[in-house]
């Protein structure tokens, strides 16, 4: 009798604020949604991170003939022994711990498989246009400036690129992405909980007359306040449903879209998506319990 009369003000409850629940489930959605995107950047950040940190090179290229570069000009491209005296002179650094030479056709096949899934960029890049070069991997990423600058001025050598400031440069992206997403969700968070609060106030307000005799026949704080608790809980699960679609969305269109541009070595699994959904459903509900508590103990003095 009890649970069945706990369940009809609930639903009484629901029925006579429906915009005002419909605005925080929409509001706790968003929240959790946009929280639930920027943990999962940082998922993605971690595991590239980790993936990259001992991978991290220093491409050395090639002159080539009719290079436009200005240290190239006049070169008809770099002969054998100039590669094998460069290659001498970059192990002979004590920074480095291994050089690989990758000539144009291995070049142009890596080219392919990293931007296999792009028929634009295939079409505008031929065998002939890609340099030879060495892959440089050091001891330590950190002494990358010594070992640049030593080689920019090297007979045969064209450019000299650190794949450590590309990916810091990448990876800076995603943490502006990540706080930037985690602005918004602790903005809207605050705003669903005032929404939540003002939602409780008003039912309670429409069944004053109902809380008061409920107090006066003896009725416990916590058989009183439980509809109304009750009200945000279930606000707060469908928004938590609803941003669990939003979060398995951006799974499948964004994350799983942006590793077509990248190798495809670091994925973001669903087993991070699930743990990510889980979190913040429980967020989700937390707060609702938590505003509705605190606004019916200020407001019912109860």
């Amino acid at each position: 009798m009890r649970a069945n009369f706990i369940f009809s003000e609930v639903w009484i409850g629901l029925r006579r604020n429906l915009t005002m629940t419909i605005a925080v489930i929409v509001t706790v959605a968003i929240g959790m949604a946009l929280l639930g995107v920027g943990l999962m950047i940082n998922s993605q950040i971690s595991t590239m991170k980790d993936f990259w940190s001992d991978k991290v090179e220093i491409s050395v290229f090639l002159c080539k003939k009719n290079d436009p570069f200005p240290q190239c000009k006049g070169s008809g491209g770099v002969n054998e022994p100039e590669r094998a005296a460069l290659r001498a002179q970059i192990e002979a650094m004590p920074q480095v711990q291994k050089v690989d030479f990758e000539d144009a056709a291995t070049a142009y096949a890596n080219y392919r498989e990293q931007f296999k899934n792009d028929t634009v960029m295939l079409s505008v890049v031929q065998p002939g246009d890609m340099p030879e070069s060495f892959r440089v991997k050091l001891k330590d990423p950190d002494s990358y400036a010594a070992v640049i600058e030593a080689l920019k001025g090297a007979p045969g050598v064209s450019n000299v690129v650190n794949q450590k400031e590309i990916l810091e440069k990448f990876f800076g992206l995603l943490e502006k992405l990540r706080w930037a997403a985690l602005v918004v969700a602790i903005i809207l968070v605050f705003a669903a909980t005032l929404l939540i609060g003002n939602t409780v106030r008003l039912s309670a307000y429409n069944r004053r007359r109902e809380t008061g005799i409920m107090r006066l026949v003896g009725a416990s704080n916590l058989y009183i306040q439980l509809p109304f608790v009750m009200e945000g809980v279930i606000a707060g699960l469908i928004g938590g449903v609803v941003a669990a679609v939003l979060l398995i969305v951006s799974k499948v269109f964004l994350f799983d879209g942006v590793q077509l541009y990248l190798a495809n070595n670091s994925p973001l699994t669903w087993e991070t998506v699930a743990s990510v959904i889980s979190l913040t459903m429980i967020f989700g509900v937390l707060i609702c319990v938590l505003a509705s508590f605190v606004t019916l103990r200020r407001y019912l003095r109860v």
